[in-house]
């Protein structure tokens, strides 16, 4: 009888990517991986999250729940987490932390009858890495595909290039080898991952180049961009998505801030013009396309006119989706030294605010698809009611009778 492990994955798309090749690795090592419902589980892996201080907070509460939770399992650690000198994952319980370079060891160190005393590897792949494995994503509707590691940006406030290291592509082959299979195995989406996919670049190939021959893997899929770099001088990555019907209209087109001051201080490259420059033109070439990004508020010296200004341009664009982050200073990074952090109080209200501003633009974006056929991936029904996603992220409903679960379905959008 195989051992039963459970692995939680906690943060962003790329750890999701990371857990399914976790999860082929483990398999292949004769491990059962299981939901955490299961009453028998020999291991528990956390693969964790360190982006913001609260990030870390819930890796550490996982290792506390789960320890309760199953008592005589080993409680393994990897991911961003485990990389800022533990964390406090020891002290919360946990009996194995891997940095995210063991990842690859770590179905060899649960084997290990002394798997507390196993050196840690920190050693990272090269710039072409391979994997040497293929994605396996029981318990998902979607392939999570890794295609990219590491940021060379050093944004003042993240944490990121620290954790992850430096930008680097996976092996354009494996990739695409990953893709084919995930295909084969019925996967209707595939998700392109990374810390920075729109630095890829392997044999030649950039991310434009890498879609198009993804797309032209024989079958019926479509594919999707996880979160991407303002590249207001190049145009090309819009261009390729508007002229393959297999891309997703989906961007997720990672903003920070939008006050040219605070970008400088940030240490991102684009002015605030230049970004909504970028989103005016995808707009143009891929109609209806879904308009996503991140934003901070309260990052140190953020005055009311820098805000008033983020405010202006935010209701400017109308964000089909919005993630809204509080700064949170993280260790030895630039931006923890600076000093002027708003107060509580007025970070909260300017929260408060954007949210608002962000509702606003998910509503407009919404109204602005009714009654147009879209095409809509049923992912699950519940009480005869199906739920999926369009192709432009939209959630959509239907009666379980008129479509089919795991397929792509043309369906009005009401």
């Amino acid at each position: 009888m195989p051992d039963n492990v459970v692995i939680v994955t906690l943060g962003c798309r790329l750890n999701v990517a990371d857990t399914a090749l976790l999860t082929s690795r483990l398999e292949a090592a004769g491990y059962r991986v299981v939901p955490d419902t299961t009453a028998e589980v020999a291991a528990v892996v956390i693969n964790s999250c360190t982006v913001t201080a609260e990030a870390a907070a819930k890796s550490r509460k996982a290792v506390r729940r789960f320890r309760r939770q199953y008592p005589k399992a080993v409680i393994a650690v990897t991911g961003c987490a485990a990389e800022l000198g533990g964390n406090g994952l020891k002290e919360a319980g946990a009996d194995l932390v891997t940095p995210n370079a063991g990842k690859r060891e770590l179905a060899d160190m649960l084997k290990s009858a002394a798997v507390r005393q196993l050196p840690l590897s920190r050693q990272l792949p090269p710039v072409n890495f391979i994997e040497k494995a293929s994605g396996s994503f029981p318990f998902r509707s979607r392939a999570f595909i890794k295609i990219q590691e590491g940021c060379d940006n050093r944004c003042t406030y993240c944490i990121v290039p620290t954790v992850r290291g430096p930008a680097r592509s996976r092996n354009l082959e494996e990739v695409l080898q990953d893709c084919r299979t995930a295909v084969r195995a019925g996967f209707p989406e595939l998700v392109l991952t990374g810390v920075n996919t729109c630095a890829y670049s392997d044999a030649g190939c950039n991310l434009s180049g890498l879609i198009e021959q993804i797309a032209a893997i024989p079958g019926t899929f479509r594919i999707r961009l996880s979160s991407t770099e303002p590249h207001p001088g190049d145009t090309s990555l819009l261009e390729i998505m508007a002229s393959t019907p297999k891309v997703c209209r989906f961007l997720h087109l990672s903003l920070q801030y939008g006050n040219d001051r605070i970008l400088r201080a940030m240490n991102r490259h684009y002015s605030a013009s230049d970004y909504a420059d970028f989103v005016q033109t995808a707009r143009r070439l891929i109609p209806g396309i879904h308009i996503g990004s991140d934003l901070i508020v309260g990052f140190p010296g953020e005055s009311d006119t820098d805000f008033a200004e983020c405010s202006q341009l935010v209701g400017e664009i109308g964000f089909a989706n919005l993630h809204i982050f509080t700064y949170s200073p993280r260790p030895s990074t630039p931006a923890a030294a600076l000093p002027g952090r708003p107060a509580p109080e007025t970070v909260k209200t300017r929260f408060e605010s954007l949210r608002s501003l962000a509702a606003t633009g998910a509503r407009r974006f919404a109204e602005s698809q009714r009654g147009k056929t879209l095409p809509v991936i049923f992912e699950r029904s519940v009480n005869g009611v199906a739920r999926g996603w369009s192709d432009n992220y939209l959630e959509v409903y239907a009666p379980e009778s008129e479509v089919r679960l795991g397929v792509i379905t043309p369906y009005i959008y009401r």
